[in-house]
């Protein structure tokens, strides 16, 4: 199975594993799924480090590859087909880091592992907690 981390849910696995659901963990430990982690993930969490609301996420910037590493995880890069399908949702969503995941979920053929409502109004994504 490919999953998508949501930025939440990568923290979590990172810094607070009990954070997560118990499927979601044991589905991200599972050597047979591709977890992935999109680049818009590095992104949110080093803009919300800065913002100030991550304040302890110093490490976590500074180590970012290995800790994808202790995940297992391999990196998505933000694609002009993401970016595109990401811009064409036809939905009030505002925030630009849901909506590339939303659209690299759907366009990798990913579940996106979050427990955030706002994307169940996304069509098409198919979301596992």
């Amino acid at each position: 199975m490919r999953l998508l981390l949501d930025t939440h849910t990568l923290v979590w696995a990172l810094t607070d594993p009990d954070r997560l659901s118990v499927h979601a963990a044991t589905l991200i430990r599972d050597v047979d799924n591709l977890v992935l982690v999109s680049a818009a993930s590095a992104w949110e969490i080093a803009t919300k480090h800065r913002l100030g609301r991550l304040p302890g996420a110093g490490p976590l910037i500074a180590g970012y590859a290995m800790h994808l590493d202790i995940l297992r995880a391999e990196e998505l890069p933000i694609r002009s087909a993401h970016a595109l399908k990401a811009g064409a949702f036809g939905i009030e969503h505002r925030d630009p880091f849901d909506r590339i995941l939303a659209a690299q979920a759907i366009l990798e053929a990913a579940r996106l592992v979050t427990n955030d409502h706002a994307f169940l109004r996304f069509p098409d994504l198919d979301i596992v907690w």
